[in-house]
């Protein structure tokens, strides 16, 4: 009896160490889980408990989402087209619509054998002066700021009519001069004469306005401008040219406006060729023939006719 109880006393003894033994283990778990739960990782076990639940939901909401989301893109690429078409319709209307007028001058043509001397005398300028090309240089007859574009076919026969009974003029240059002579001068120019030129000017003048269309008020000085004045710049010294041409014919050039200067487009030709002058004029190059002029210069300010 007394051995049996003792094998139980050590049973129990044992019996307590062995209960012992899992309650160390089962503390140390749940200080091991609470550990893991103060950590900032979610477990593996929470997320695919949250996650898998909800990822068809997910789907499934946004699908709508992304529609509408497409839709309103679509909607705004549309509105944006149409913005950016209405806009450059809203930049084409004053190019299509506005030039019910134009800028227009008669003018005799100045052949090359005069603008090569003429652009060597422009290299003696200094300052703040704008140089008029040698392609640009012309006589202008009329000046018209604002003709109708839809009156230009009477504008050319009236130059057929005003020029067919004339024979070729024999143009001269003379000395150089500013506008205004007092003060500080905008205009250098070279002067020009020749018979019958201030005649044909005041014919084409009194034409224009018969017409009904607009010319300028300034007396006509027959002129050719070499250099514009855009700033400070000294004057040159007073040139004198003994040079000259035959002009064969007048031309009616369009101006068009740019930041640069204006653009002369040629839209009209007529020649002098009266039956008691010869009808070959080979000292001249340019006036009879019918090619257009696109270098840039500032006419309508070189019809201020400069006085002599």
């Amino acid at each position: 009896m007394k051995i049996r109880k003792s094998q139980t006393k050590q049973k129990t003894v044992d019996g307590k160490q062995k209960a012992e033994k899992p309650r160390e283990s089962d503390l140390n778990a749940a200080l091991k889980i609470r550990a893991e739960a103060d950590l900032p990782a979610a477990p593996v076990q929470a997320v695919r408990r949250v996650t898998q639940p909800r990822r068809k939901d997910e789907t499934e909401a946004s699908a709508p989402r992304k529609a509408q989301e497409q839709t309103a893109s679509a909607e705004f690429r549309q509105r944006s087209e149409r913005q950016t078409a209405q806009a450059a319709r809203g930049r084409q209307v004053p190019e299509e619509h506005t030039p019910t007028t134009g800028r227009f001058f008669y003018a005799l043509k100045v052949p090359a054998s005069i603008t090569g001397p003429l652009s060597e005398a422009q290299r003696k300028l200094k300052g703040n002066w704008r140089t008029t090309g040698r392609e640009q240089m012309h006589v202008t007859l009329c000046y018209l700021p604002s003709a109708p574009l839809d009156r230009l076919a009477e504008l050319k026969a009236l130059g057929t009519r005003l020029t067919e009974d004339l024979g070729p003029m024999d143009v001269k240059l003379r000395g150089t001069g500013y506008f205004p002579n007092e003060g500080s001068p905008r205009v250098w120019f070279v002067k020009v004469e020749a018979e019958g030129l201030d005649e044909l000017a005041a014919a084409l003048r009194a034409g224009v306005q018969e017409l009904g269309i607009e010319t300028e008020d300034m007396g006509f000085k027959a002129h050719i401008t070499l250099a514009r004045r855009k700033g400070p710049a000294p004057r040159v010294p007073p040139m004198n040219f003994e040079l000259g041409w035959k002009a064969g014919g007048a031309t009616l050039q369009r101006s068009h406006l740019q930041k640069t200067g204006p653009i002369y487009e040629q839209v009209s030709t007529f020649r002098f060729q009266a039956e008691s002058q010869p009808a070959t004029l080979p000292s001249e190059t340019a006036p009879p023939q019918t090619e257009t002029d696109n270098s840039p210069s500032p006419t309508q300010q070189a019809q201020a006719q400069e006085p002599s």
